[in-house]
C-alpha cells in the first residue's frame, strides 16, 4: 500500500505510545493475575490506537475465559483511561428476540453515533450466546444481527436507511402540499412548523452522518433539511457502505467446551492451581475446536487468529487479591476515620477459605471481604471513635469461631463461622470415616499405578451432603493406562468392604463403577486393545455396525478380572490404607507432601509431580532404543 501523502505527527504519535505505557501500567496495579493479557492487549491494539489511518480492516481480539475473570471490566477500565467512552459500545447479541429493540449492528453503531468513520471502539460480550449451530451441530434460524459477520470481515456495512430517508422526504412533500390546498381553501389554522422536532433531528444527523449537533440541527428550517437531504442524495455519498476499519473490535466470551473446569464439583475446595495449571495448557487450537461447535466453518475464520486465553488465577493470586482489599479497606478507614487497622493473618486465611471458587473468578473474594471483615469492621469502628481510640487490632480464634476487635485495653467478640466452614464442618464424623476410606482406596491404588502422590486429597468438603475427591495429574491414554484407571476407579468401593466389611459398603461407588465400566467397554469396542475383537465395536450408527453384546461378556470378565487384581493390590497394602484413612478422617484433606509422608513410611515409593504434569510412557527413549 502506498502512503507517501500521509502526515505522519510524530510528536503527537509519541505521546500516544506514553498513554499506552501508562494505561498497561494502570491495568496491572488494578488486576492480578494477568499481566500476560494485558501485555498482549496492549501490543495488539497499539497500530489501531497510535496510527488508526493505516487500518484497512478493523483489529479484532478475543478474550476467552471462565466467568468472574475480569474480561469485560479490563475492557471498560482501558476505555476510560484512553478517554474513549464517547467512542466506545458495549453489545450483547443474541439469537432471541426480546434481547434489544435493534436488529442489527449498524443500527446499534449508528444510534451510538459511530458511523462516521473515525477511530472506535465496540465490544462483543457474552459472544457465545450468539451460537450459530445447537449442540447437535444443526444451524439456529438467525433474523438478527446478521450484519456482524460483515463487521468482522472487512468491516464494512451497508447502510439500510434509503427507505427512511425517502418516508421523510415523502412525509414533508405531503404535508407541504396538504397545507397548501387547505390555504387555498381559506383556512387559517394549520399545524405548520418550520423547524425540525428532536426526534428528526436525531434520525436525520444518524441517516446523513452529520458532524452537527443535535440542538444545531433543531434550529434548521424543514425546507433546508430536505434541501440538504436532495443534495446528498445526488453526491450518493449516503448509500454507500459505511466504513469502520478503523474500529477496534472486542470479543469476549465464556467457552464451556475449551474449559471444561468450570463445570467442575467441589470447586472451593479444589486448589486454585490445580485448575491454573489445567486452564494453562488450553490452546488457539482448543479454542478453534470449541468456537466450531457453536458457530459455522466460515463465521470460526471471521474471528480472526488475535486469541487471548484467560488462565484461572493461582493460589498467590488470590492471596494477593485478598491482601490488596485489605490493604484498601485499612487506607480508607485511616483516611476517614483517622483509625488505624492491624489485621492479623488468620483473617486472610478465613476470607480465602469462604470466599475462593477458583472456576468463579474473583466476585466471590469480594463479597466475602464484605462479609466478613466490612461488616464486622464498623462494629469496631463505632467502639473506637466513641471511645477517642486511634488503633485497632483485628484476629480470628479458630478453635473459638470469634472474630475478635482489640480497642485500647478493650477486647470485642463476635462470634462468626464462615459460610462455607459451616458446611464443611456440618459433615457428620462417621460419613466423613467412610469418605476417608473411600477415597484413600482411590489414592493408594493411584500410587501404585502412577507412581507419584495425587495433586489433593479430601474428605470434608463444601458440600451439603458428606463428599470427597482424589484429584489426578492428566494422564496419556494407553493400553496399561486405561487398565490402571479402570483399577483405580473401582478402588474406592473395594476399599470400603475390605475396612468396613461387605456388609457394610456404601453406595457412594456408583458413579465409580460407571466410569470404569466405560473404559472397560472403550477398551475392547473402540479402541480394539484386545486380541480376540478388532472390529470397532462401537459404531452406533454406522449402517453395518457390528452387534455389541457380542463383546457384553467379555466386558464383564475383565471387570471382574480387575475387581480381583485391586482387591489383591489393596490388601497387600492394607496398613498403608488404615494409616492414610485415620489420619485423612482427621484432617478432611492431605497435602501431596503429607501423602509422600506416609506412603514413604510404609515402603511405597512414590513421588510428587506439579499441577500441570503429563503423565506420558518415555516414548522418545523408546523409539530411540
Amino acid at each position: 500500500m502506498y502512503f507517501s501523502s500521509m502526515i505522519i505527527d510524530k510528536e503527537e504519535i509519541q505521546k500516544k505510545k506514553k498513554k499506552l505505557d501508562d494505561c498497561k501500567a494502570y491495568l496491572k496495579k488494578e488486576f492480578i493475575g494477568i499481566d500476560k493479557i494485558i501485555d498482549d492487549i496492549m501490543e495488539y491494539l497499539q497500530i489501531w490506537y497510535l496510527m488508526p489511518e493505516i487500518l484497512t480492516r478493523p483489529v479484532v481480539i478475543n478474550l476467552w475465559g471462565m466467568t468472574g475473570v475480569g474480561k469485560t471490566d479490563l475492557v471498560r477500565k482501558m476505555v476510560r483511561f484512553l478517554d474513549f467512552q464517547n467512542r466506545f459500545v458495549e453489545i450483547e447479541l443474541s439469537n432471541t428476540d426480546e434481547t434489544s429493540w435493534s436488529k442489527s449492528v449498524s443500527d446499534i453503531l449508528q444510534s451510538n453515533g459511530l458511523s462516521d468513520e473515525k477511530p472506535s471502539i465496540a465490544l462483543f460480550d457474552e459472544i457465545q450466546r450468539f451460537n450459530t449451530i445447537d449442540p447437535d451441530g444443526i444451524p439456529v434460524p438467525q433474523t438478527k444481527f446478521t450484519d456482524f459477520w460483515e463487521l468482522l470481515s472487512d468491516g464494512r456495512l451497508s447502510k439500510r436507511e434509503r427507505e427512511d430517508l425517502e418516508h421523510y422526504l415523502f412525509s414533508y412533500l405531503f404535508r407541504k402540499k396538504e397545507n397548501d390546498r387547505r390555504k387555498l381553501n381559506g383556512e387559517t389554522e394549520l399545524d405548520e412548523n418550520p423547524y425540525l422536532n428532536l426526534w428528526d433531528a436525531k434520525e436525520l444527523k444518524k441517516y446523513l452522518s452529520m458532524d452537527d449537533d443535535v440542538m444545531s440541527i433543531i434550529d434548521m428550517k424543514e425546507e433546508d433539511m430536505i434541501k440538504l437531504i436532495r443534495k446528498k442524495q445526488k453526491e450518493k455519498k449516503i448509500y454507500e457502505p459505511v466504513d469502520y476499519s478503523k474500529m477496534l473490535i472486542i470479543i469476549s466470551g465464556n467457552l464451556d467446551e475449551a474449559f471444561q473446569m468450570s463445570k467442575e464439583t467441589s470447586e472451593a475446595d479444589v486448589d486454585a492451581n490445580i485448575y491454573h495449571a489445567f486452564t494453562k495448557k488450553i490452546t488457539v487450537v482448543d479454542i478453534k475446536n470449541a468456537l466450531a461447535r457453536k458457530f459455522r466453518p466460515e463465521q470460526v475464520a471471521r474471528f480472526g487468529n488475535i486469541h487471548l486465553i484467560y488462565f484461572s488465577l493461582k493460589t498467590e493470586d488470590f492471596h494477593t487479591l485478598i491482601q490488596r482489599e485489605i490493604n484498601n479497606l485499612k487506607h480508607q478507614t485511616k483516611t476517614k476515620f483517622g483509625v488505624s487497622i492491624k489485621i492479623n493473618k488468620a483473617i486472610n486465611e478465613l476470607i480465602y477459605r469462604n470466599g475462593v471458587f477458583p472456576v468463579q473468578g474473583v466476585r466471590p473474594v469480594f463479597s466475602s471481604v464484605v462479609d466478613i471483615l466490612d461488616t464486622n469492621l464498623s462494629k469496631f469502628l463505632f467502639e473506637a471513635i466513641i471511645h477517642d481510640d486511634k488503633n485497632i487490632e483485628i484476629n480470628y480464634l479458630q478453635e473459638k469461631k470469634i472474630i475478635t476487635g482489640k480497642i485500647g485495653n478493650r477486647i470485642i467478640e463476635i462470634p462468626y463461622l464462615g459460610r462455607i466452614d459451616s458446611i464443611r464442618q456440618a459433615n457428620q464424623q462417621d460419613a466423613v470415616a467412610n469418605i476417608s476410606v473411600h477415597e484413600c482406596g482411590h489414592a493408594v491404588s493411584y500410587m501404585l499405578y502412577t507412581g507419584f502422590a495425587p495433586l489433593q486429597l479430601k474428605s470434608k468438603v463444601a458440600s451439603s451432603y458428606a463428599a470427597g475427591f482424589t484429584f489426578p495429574h492428566q494422564i496419556h491414554d494407553t493400553k496399561e493406562s486405561l487398565l490402571n484407571r479402570v483399577k483405580i476407579y473401582l478402588a474406592g468401593g473395594i476399599a470400603e468392604e475390605i475396612i468396613f466389611g461387605d456388609q457394610h459398603a456404601s453406595i457412594g461407588r456408583s458413579h465409580d463403577r460407571e466410569q470404569a465400566t466405560s473404559l472397560a467397554i472403550d477398551f475392547i469396542r473402540k479402541y480394539g486393545f484386545e486380541e480376540e475383537y478388532q472390529a470397532a465395536y462401537n459404531l452406533e450408527a454406522y449402517p453395518h455396525r457390528m452387534q455389541q453384546h457380542i463383546t457384553d461378556e467379555r466386558i464383564e470378565k475383565l471387570m471382574q478380572e480387575l475387581v480381583q487384581k485391586t482387591r489383591e493390590d489393596l490388601i497387600l497394602h492394607l496398613d498403608l490404607l488404615k494409616n492414610m484413612s485415620k489420619t485423612l478422617s482427621e484432617k478432611g484433606s492431605m497435602s501431596p507432601k503429607e501423602i509422600y509422608d506416609i506412603a514413604v513410611k510404609h515402603q511405597l515409593e512414590v513421588s510428587i509431580k506439579e499441577e500441570g504434569y503429563l503423565h506420558i510412557t518415555n516414548y522418545h527413549d523408546l523409539l530411540n532404543s
